[in-house]
């Protein structure tokens, strides 16, 4: 059976491939004719060279009328349209993770800074900041004039209170692991004490990171621990950031709006923006070539073709590189069957990665061995592998005492089905093979997938997943693998895995400023991780997105749409 469906599958992808050739046919036709022509002129006599000494001057004229054209300047007004598949179960990202929450989030809250192409810290709600020759003490001046959408000044007091909700509630649990302690000598100046350098700061301050909430409503009375279900994350938030949050349907629609008082002059120049969630990645690329939407991400390998051979549309090939995504299989160890290491080391043998990539991927996505992402400095490709052996697989299963077989299910986070699904589906037929028995779990969406986290150790055995590295593993690796975030909860450590050795090492990692002292803690890290099997790494997760023309000013910083959108404006 696993063959005959491996076999469909690979017709598909030569299929696939096949009409991508043929699509590519004419422009790569057109590149041979204007070589053909030019190589002809070239060999002509002097009639030929007094053409192309009139097509000279021709083409200077044009060179001198474009020098004089003035670039388009912003102007404001418009609608951005932007198509998700993405459903986020709040508004926050202080308080949640997750792209759904990211986009609106990073747009209704203002952070304290900016991060640019190079991952350098540029002013944002802070126009300045100091830090100490040590680096143990950093203070941030704050802008002034700065206002809440309801109005209400943005203080000192208002950073303060966010960051502590952020260490009480977000699953990163690293990301403010070095802060002792918060001073706030006037409303304007900040002063943070770190016990020793922090590496991701600056990523901890930035854009979708830091989102500044007002102390004055989230302050009242609500533990602050309790934070994740405040009613200032939903329908009617007040932020601080550029747009405010004027319709919110999670799994429909969310509506973001031009707020006037923004502490940036002149300052967004969009009138408004719409979030339409739209779960199938396939109609949201006919929707980018009607014109409907104006801009989308997706993760399809195949729909990245169709828009890279769309000359009505703008294609971004790495549309989120800072966020580092993953596509692995997870496991959930609190379970009697999956806490066993031979059960889960049968499994890694029976998969075949490279079927995975070559063919489900058409070779378009990176191999993936460990919980740290390909492009990382940090990334460590020497470690255990798990080639194919099915007689090995078997094996671990006879002395594991699931000789007669086993069944199983595998659940996979709602996405792009040739990232998930298809994954999904092919690793249960792989498994047939082994005698495990595997049923493939849907979920209608992000929050019913999620809620499978909720239901104790027998509520799933292992799944597809997606956790982000965000810039650096004290971010988002350290807290999907040490023992203390070991939680309920969505993208904390929901494998319930636990080794001190490991505890140790991520936490060096994460106070250690030497890049080749941290590469060396990271490297063994993945080196036991791979072992012990956690998750089953497969590929890098690939984020394209698409634009029509006439979208201007994306931001290029390091997280890409997930920040402010004050300079995007609409050239029609």
């Amino acid at each position: 059976m696993l063959k005959r469906w491996m076999k469909v599958l690979s017709l598909l992808a030569v299929l696939s491939l096949f009409a991508t050739a043929c699509g590519d046919s004419d422009s790569s036709s057109s590149d041979s004719g204007s070589s053909s022509a030019s190589a002809s002129a070239s060999s002509d006599d002097e009639p030929a060279a007094e053409e192309d000494a009139g097509e000279a001057e021709s083409s200077e004229e044009e060179a001198a009328t474009e020098e004089t054209t003035p670039p388009p300047q912003p102007k404001h007004g418009g609608t951005m349209v932007i198509a998700t598949t993405q459903v986020g179960a709040n508004v926050n990202h202080g308080v949640n993770s997750g792209i759904g929450i990211a986009q609106p989030s990073s747009k209704i809250f203002a952070s304290l800074t900016h991060l640019d192409s190079n991952w350098e810290p540029q002013p944002y709600l802070a126009e300045s900041w100091e830090v100490s020759d040590d680096s143990l003490t950093v203070t941030f001046n704050l802008v002034e004039g700065a206002t809440f959408h309801d109005g209400a000044p943005i203080t000192s007091a208002d950073v303060k209170f966010s960051i502590e909700v952020i260490q009480a509630n977000h699953p990163f649990t690293g990301m403010w692991g070095p802060l002792e302690s918060i001073d706030t000598p006037d409303d304007l100046t900040v002063v943070l004490h770190l016990a020793n350098p922090h590496p991701a700061l600056w990523i901890a301050t930035s854009d979708v990171m830091m989102p500044i909430m007002p102390k004055h409503i989230m302050d009242d009375g609500t533990p602050i621990n309790e934070m994740k279900g405040h009613p200032n994350n939903v329908a009617g938030a007040i932020g601080s950031g550029p747009f405010r949050l004027t319709e919110y349907e999670n799994t429909r629609k969310i509506v973001l709006e031009r707020y006037e008082d923004f502490f940036i002059p002149d300052r967004p120049y969009l009138d408004s923006i719409i979030y339409v969630i739209v779960p199938d990645e396939d109609a949201t690329m006919l929707g980018l070539e009607s014109g409907e939407y104006d801009s989308a991400g997706y993760a399809s390998v195949i729909n990245a073709e169709k828009v890279r051979n769309n000359s009505d549309l703008v294609a971004i090939p790495d549309l989120l590189g800072g966020v580092g995504s993953l596509n692995h299989l997870q496991f959930n160890m609190a379970n009697s069957i999956m806490s066993d290491l031979r059960v889960r080391q049968a499994i890694a043998y029976t998969i075949d990665r490279d079927y995975v990539i070559n063919t489900l991927h058409q070779g378009q996505t990176m191999e993936l061995l460990g919980g740290i992402h390909p492009s990382s400095p940090f990334y460590n490709e020497n470690v255990e592998r798990y080639d194919v052996d099915l007689d090995k697989a078997r094996s671990l299963l006879y002395d594991a005492g699931y000789k007669d077989g086993l069944d199983l299910r595998i659940n996979y986070i709602p996405g792009p089905n040739e990232q998930q699904r298809n994954v999904a589906e092919y690793i249960a037929l792989a498994l047939d093979e082994v005698g495990i028995n595997v049923e493939v779990m849907q979920s209608a969406d992000l929050p019913s997938w999620a809620g499978i986290f909720f239901g104790g150790p027998d509520a799933w055995h292992m799944t597809m997943n997606a956790y982000f590295n965000w810039g650096d593993p004290v971010i988002g690796v350290q807290r999907a693998y040490v023992c203390a975030n070991i939680k309920p909860g969505v993208f904390v450590n929901n494998s319930a895995y636990c080794n001190e050795k490991v505890d140790e090492l991520l936490y060096a990692a994460a106070a250690e400023p030497d890049v080749a002292k941290r590469k060396a803690l990271y490297d063994e890290f993945q080196e036991i991780t791979a072992i012990e099997l956690p998750f089953y790494g497969i590929n890098a997760l690939p984020i394209f997105g698409a634009n029509q023309l006439y979208v201007r000013d994306q931001p290029d910083g390091a997280w890409g749409p997930l920040s402010g959108f004050e300079n995007v404006w609409l050239d029609k």
